[in-house]
């Protein structure tokens, strides 16, 4: 690390220090996990191992490879752009807290409190936002409890927050972007409006921006979190760390392999949704109706001409299956899908379909 680098540090740690004064009590630990175990699915499950199966009160900094996290009560399909994160292997995951979507992967800083507190006073975004908000300010950021539970600065958001309870301990976690690709971010989240109709919750888009913009002397990603691991130290008192344990790590990987990656939890637990579809083909025009509960199809009508597909025996064929594209590939090959049909899967067709 440069010198300059360093007494950054060593200046923001003057400051916690002079904003805290109390006894340090150690009852807060800082989990540090290991960067193998920072994949898509696992931040939420380390989230939910340390929640409901460890003692204590955590803190926790993360990030993790691209990805869409999707609200525990949302439809997952409905909050992405389902052909452009197919495409490029962007696995959507469904985490434990309520509220909308957002983006994870390189440049957007995570962090995770699981504290106690007194029932009917667990709820309370502003209380943990307020740590990171404070943060930003003392390196001269004007940052701002605003909109649906964010922090902004100068009106854009830069962190979207969320919160669990399970029994007397709440989970608040939160994004921080710092030099995030807003281009993949704006991209991936978001469906095209009128194709999909359920009762789930609806993210509140905004307009977002990278906190490493509104600095002039921008420290680096690591040293930003190691600032604010700092920071968070000094704020709640506490110099413990906590390392994840070998049986510690065993359970998430089942959490992980039961639950945050299964197709059943990510998109199958959605609210039940109807979806309207339509292709533009050279043959001519498809428009599909679906009713879908569970991700399974329920109820399916396809009209118009084109390919070399019987539309409306494939239509009662669907029935059944999961509303997934390896599984209507699967059928429609089943259904005679010629090679160039085949082709147009990945396009003219998967429109129709998501």
């Amino acid at each position: 690390m440069e010198q300059r680098e360093k007494n950054r540090v060593i200046l923001l740690a003057r400051l916690v220090i002079r904003l805290n004064t109390r006894e340090e009590v150690n009852k807060i630990s800082i989990v540090i996990p290991d960067n193998d175990q920072l994949r898509p699915y696992w931040g939420p499950a380390i989230e939910e191992f340390l929640l409901k199966k460890l003692k204590g009160e955590y803190i926790m900094l993360w990030c993790s490879g691209p990805s869409v996290v999707v609200g525990k009560h949302q439809n997952a399909l409905a909050e992405v752009d389902y052909r452009y994160v197919y495409q490029r292997g962007i696995p959507v995951v469904r985490r434990l807290s309520g509220g909308g979507a957002v983006f994870h992967g390189p440049g957007n800083l995570n962090f995770s409190f699981i504290l106690e507190g007194k029932p009917g006073f667990l709820v309370d975004f502003r209380k943990y936002t307020q740590p990171v908000i404070s943060f930003l300010e003392e390196l001269g950021l004007p940052a701002r409890f605003e909109g649906k539970n964010d922090i902004r600065i100068n009106g854009l958001k830069v962190s979207g927050n969320a919160e669990h309870v399970y029994r007397n301990r709440v989970l608040h976690h939160g994004t921080l972007l710092y030099n995030a690709d807003l281009n993949n971010l704006d991209a991936s989240i978001g469906a095209a409006p009128g194709r999909y109709h359920d009762n789930g919750v609806k993210s509140a888009r905004s307009r977002v921006a990278n906190v490493s913009s509104f600095l002039s002397d921008a420290p680096g990603f690591e040293e930003f979190r190691d600032m604010l691991s700092v920071y968070l130290k000094g704020y709640f008192g506490t110099s413990s760390e906590y390392r994840l344990t070998c049986s510690d790590i065993a359970a998430i990987h089942r959490l992980v392999d039961e639950k945050y990656s299964r197709w059943d939890w990510n998109y199958g637990y959605s609210p039940d949704y109807s979806f309207r579809g339509t292709a533009l083909l050279d043959e001519g025009d498809l428009s599909l109706t679906l009713g879908v509960s569970k991700g399974v199809i329920e109820s399916a009508a396809i009209s118009g001409t084109g390919t070399s597909i019987d539309w409306k025996k494939f239509a009662g064929d669907l029935k059944g299956e999961k509303h997934k594209p390896s599984h209507i590939l699967s059928l429609l090959t089943e259904h005679g899908l010629n090679e160039k049909d085949s082709k147009t899967i990945g396009g003219e067709l998967l429109p129709l379909f998501f």
